[in-house]
Formats: C-alpha cells, sequence, structure tokens
C-alpha cells in the first residue's frame, strides 16, 4: 500500500501552545514542509499564517505537494464571514485545500440554518476557486446520532446546492486534534466515529484526524473507507512505525 497518498502531514500548534518563541515554532513549520516534499507525502497542512512560506519551498523545491491549512480554528465558532475572509487570504497565499471547523456548538444548540449557511458559502467558495475543501466535525464533542447528523447536513448541503459532480472535493473531517476531553477520552478520530462518518457522509470522503499515531492505526482507517488522514506523525507512519505524538 502507498500510505504516503494519504498523509496530511499536519503541524498546528501556536508557538504559545508548543512553549517556545515565534522564530523556533516557524523552523519546526519548515522542517514539516521540508519532509513532506522529501518523502512525498500529499500534503502538508500547516497555520494560515505560514501558507506563504509553504507555497514558496514546495514551488522552489519543484515538489507536487499540496499545501492546506485550516479555516476557524480550533473552536469553530468564528462569525462565517470571518472564516470567508480567513479562506480568500488562504487562497491568495497559495492554498490547495482549506480545512473548515464547522460551528458545531451552533449545530449542538440545534441552529441549523446557520449551520447550513456556512457550510454552503464555504464550500462554495473553495470549489469556485478550485480547492478542495474539508469540513471539521469535532467528533470528540459529539454524541453518535451527532455525529451521523452533521455528517449528514454537510452531506445534503454539497449534493442539493453546490452538486454531486463537486463531491469528491469536500470532505468531512473527523477532528482538530485540540479538543479537551475528559478521563483520558479519545480527542480524534475512532474507529466507532469514522463508521458514523462514512455511513451518513456518503458519498462525500471522509479524512480521519487526531490520534492516528501508527502504520496499523493509518491502515485500519484506510481499510474502514476513508481517503486521507492528518496526522504529526506522517513520517513514522511511512516508515511503518509508530509514534506518542499528541495529534
Amino acid at each position: 500500500m502507498d500510505i504516503k497518498k494519504y498523509l496530511d502531514s499536519t503541524y498546528l500548534k501556536t508557538a504559545e501552545q508548543a512553549g517556545i518563541s515565534e522564530k523556533e515554532n516557524e523552523e519546526i513549520v519548515k522542517k514539516t514542509i521540508q519532509e513532506a516534499i522529501d518523502n512525498g507525502f500529499y500534503l502538508v497542512m500547516i497555520r494560515p499564517k505560514y501558507v506563504k512560506l509553504a507555497r514558496k519551498m514546495i514551488d522552489e523545491a519543484g515538489a507536487d505537494v499540496k499545501v492546506g491549512t485550516v479555516i476557524g480554528f480550533p473552536e469553530g465558532t468564528l462569525n462565517y464571514k470571518l472564516k470567508l475572509a480567513e479562506a480568500q487570504q488562504a487562497i491568495n497565499d497559495g492554498a490547495d485545500e482549506l480545512d473548515f471547523v464547522v460551528n458545531y456548538p451552533l449545530f449542538k444548540k440545534g441552529e441549523i440554518d446557520k449551520v447550513k449557511k456556512e457550510v454552503f458559502e464555504g464550500t462554495l467558495l473553495g470549489i469556485k476557486n478550485g480547492k478542495v475543501v474539508k469540513w471539521i466535525i469535532e467528533v470528540a464533542a459529539l454524541t453518535p446520532e451527532e455525529i451521523a447528523g452533521l455528517s449528514q447536513l454537510i452531506r445534503d448541503v454539497v449534493l442539493q446546492s453546490i452538486g454531486l459532480e463537486h463531491a469528491d472535493k469536500v470532505f468531512v473531517k473527523s477532528s482538530t486534534g485540540f479538543y479537551k476531553t475528559q478521563d483520558g477520552k479519545p480527542n480524534g478520530a475512532t474507529p466507532e466515529a469514522i463508521k458514523i462518518m462514512i455511513e451518513n457522509a456518503d458519498p462525500l470522503p471522509v479524512k480521519a484526524a487526531g490520534g492516528v499515531r501508527s502504520y496499523d492505526e493509518a491502515v485500519e482507517m484506510i481499510n474502514l473507507g476513508v481517503k486521507r488522514i492528518g496526522t504529526s506523525s506522517a513520517k513514522a507512519i511511512a516508515e511503518g512505525g509508530k509514534t506518542n505524538s499528541d495529534y
């Protein structure tokens, strides 16, 4: 199995979250980008402020690595118009893929029309600009019924308002990897959550993110049907190993 084509090599910590300086954090970002180039990973996923840097490094290397970034990250509660502005800037800076955090707190409150509006506008912006769009639903914050319902909502908005012909360019993604859970519960992708997502998002593809740290775990996710895997352990996974990374 060519597992590299599934891997979105990811580094999304701020300097503050990592407990280091801005300069040190940028060096980790550069290392992550270079690692993606050297190993031929499908994509490198970084914060919006680093999109220009990633685009420059990849283009100068003549590499076939996509640039992905996150929008409204990690809480998802940013007003959708601000999310659209952030996404447009990322497009201008050279991003290939936009991973929006859907406003799942609104979904949990039952404000369905607002969530549908956000999904429609964000997806339309991406598709009109030839980009892949992913919607992070944050499975650790949802019940199994909510995982199913939010996956269905995204699917229905895309199919009814964007079109089946674009379905393969709009993913439902499991997690940010930054959600704080209690009692040591998983904060990212689990087989149980992924199964629910795949059943309810089809024909939209699913991306597993958060908690995939070994080759065996990655293969398990692929066998379940995911089309992409977001991980900070891409190199270890590609080499058939395992890490203790927290994302």
